[in-house]
């Protein structure tokens, strides 16, 4: 009986004395209601000039970040995907997936100023990349990346990438990082020389999607299908860490002021990963967003979160072409979450 009791108190001491996973404080702390019809993708914000860009399927909207007021659109852009900003040319892109073309706006007035076919079917990511004043479509459905000028509207070469590309980040130094969805491989791409320098496998990764850069301390935080997190070195590709996350994310991000990593997972979750150091990683809180809101962007001056998402009815019954489909999006219930503290 003594010796039942002295379990027993050791294992409630044990548990008071454990260190118990701290919330991290981020919640849902304001609803941007965009309304309209249509798909969506990629968000990116525009720290200086405080525009969010909202990709929807034929256009982009533009919104204040701070009160979700509509600053204006980019018009025809079907299929659209990813947006790109070239603050120093005063230029910006967008990927316009369903017909294989980018459309090049000035990024004051948001006009459009010329269209650019791609080299592959389904340009997804776009990236700028500053060191070559270049931005950089990748293609899914052509399994390479275009090299684009901004300012001489043109293409300025192809890169054969060997597999599905999904995000891309560039830090500015002539590299891309690019995840190979299919392969379930990391490539970084010489932007200079238009070729791929190296290709590291992502393993346990399974179909890699989103992306993100701490550059401070050179680690790259991949988003994968299979629930995980990994951080790899873009010094030698060596995966340093693998965090548990939730499902269907599509996409990371970074912030270098807290030192925080979030991925964006559509089950309706946004998982928050804390860098200890650069080689010590810890999941610190996982927080109920909404379903869908599986696309993100940072505020690195707020280190509020973006997310985009909308109801959902039904999905239609099966047929031979498309024996899964997807939930039905209820028109005009399109909505931007903001996730801070």
């Amino acid at each position: 009986m003594l010796r039942w009791f002295m379990i027993v108190v050791v294992a409630v001491c044990a548990t008071a004395i454990a260190p118990a996973r701290q919330s991290s404080g981020y919640h849902v702390v304001r609803r941007y209601p965009l309304g309209g019809d249509g798909g969506w993708d990629y968000l990116l914000l525009d720290p200086g000039s405080r525009r969010l860009y909202v990709s929807r399927g034929t256009h982009v909207v533009v919104i204040d970040a701070d009160s979700g007021v509509r600053r204006g659109e980019i018009p025809n852009t079907p299929g659209v995907h990813g947006v790109a900003l070239a603050p120093d040319v005063g230029r910006g892109a967008t990927s316009n997936g369903r017909d294989g073309s980018v459309t090049i706006f000035d990024v004051q007035s948001l006009q459009a100023l010329g269209r650019v076919r791609t080299t592959g079917g389904n340009p997804d990511a776009i990236v700028y990349e500053p060191a070559t004043h270049r931005v950089f479509t990748f293609n899914g459905a052509g399994q390479n990346a275009t090299a684009i000028d901004l300012m001489a509207g043109a293409v300025a070469g192809t890169v054969a990438l060997g597999g599905k590309p999904e995000f891309a980040v560039a830090p500015g130094d002539g590299r891309i990082f690019v995840n190979i969805e299919n392969t379930a491989e990391l490539v970084v791409l010489d932007a200079r020389r238009l070729a791929v320098a190296a290709r590291w496998p992502l393993a346990p990764c399974e179909e890699p999607t989103g992306l993100s850069l701490d550059a401070a301390h050179a680690r790259l935080f991949v988003g994968c299908s299979n629930r995980l997190m990994v951080v790899v070195d873009p010094g030698s590709g060596r995966v340093v860490a693998k965090l548990p996350i939730g499902g269907a994310v599509d996409g990371t991000a970074f912030d270098p002021g807290t030192g925080l990593a979030f991925s964006s997972n559509g089950e309706g979750t946004l998982t928050v990963v804390r860098e200890v150091s650069p080689d010590s990683f810890a999941v610190v809180d996982t927080v109920p967003t909404q379903r869908g809101a599986r696309t993100l962007a940072l505020d690195p001056r707020t280190h509020a979160v973006f997310l985009a998402t909308a109801d959902f009815g039904p999905a239609p019954a099966p047929t031979p072409e498309q024996p899964r489909p997807r939930p039905v999006v209820v028109p005009g219930t399109f909505v931007i979450l903001v996730v801070g503290r």
